[in-house]
């Protein structure tokens, strides 16, 4: 049996997609984030030590990281959701299930970041945080996060999916992301609306959000 160690409204919504669409067997232990804070609870850190969600266990081994976790998931899967070696798509495969963390994540963080510093200043200094905060987000968050957008809509044009025509496990590590950046109200574009509409609409994500309880970018 595989163990998903759930954080609600967190990257470890995916990892339950995932096994929705694999056709896994899997049990849920849930944890709720801190009120004040908003950060994982301690208890993770028994799992593992940075206390991170998602986290799975199987075989008995704990694994971290989501796009290692899809790796190790899809193979146990016998390659399911993983395009055929040596084609384009599964080059295409590849770079989005980094890119998903590597690249389109840091920014959407930045001004999660950014946005929560005035209001926890002291009221002093919150004008001040307020300005410095405003002049980082529109002068390189916010221009980062709109080369972003174009980048996907312009990956979407020619394709549903982001690997080509066949859905892959990597639309499920790009969900998050975009989820996010729709949630923040920063404006999606036509394309990225589409390719929202259509895995929201997969039986197996539907199954997800009942195993996983609430998630807010859905």
């Amino acid at each position: 049996m595989i163990t998903v160690h759930h954080l609600e409204n967190s990257r470890s919504q995916r990892v339950l997609w995932l096994l929705e669409e694999l056709g896994l067997d899997y049990t849920v232990k849930r944890y709720a984030r801190d009120a004040a804070t908003m950060l994982a609870p301690r208890e993770l850190r028994a799992v593992h030590p940075l206390g991170k969600s998602p986290l799975i266990e199987i075989d008995g081994r704990v694994v971290a990281e989501t796009g290692a976790i899809v790796e190790c998931l899809t193979a146990y899967a016998d390659g399911a959701l993983t395009p055929a070696p040596g084609t384009p798509e599964r080059d295409r495969y590849t770079y989005f299930l980094h890119y998903a963390e590597g690249s389109a994540m840091p920014p959407l963080l930045l001004k999660l970041v950014f946005s929560r510093l005035a209001p926890g200043s002291p009221a002093l200094l919150r004008p001040l945080v307020r300005a410095i905060a405003g002049k980082v987000t529109g002068g390189f968050v916010d221009p980062e996060l709109r080369r972003h957008a174009a980048y996907w809509e312009n990956e979407l044009a020619e394709r549903p999916y982001f690997c080509g025509k066949a859905f892959t496990a990597a639309d499920i590590m790009m969900s998050f992301p975009l989820e996010a950046f729709a949630a923040r109200g920063t404006g999606t574009g036509p394309r990225v609306t589409e390719w929202l509409a259509r895995i929201h609409a997969r039986p197996a994500y539907g199954r997800a959000l009942e195993r996983g309880g609430p998630y807010a970018y859905a």
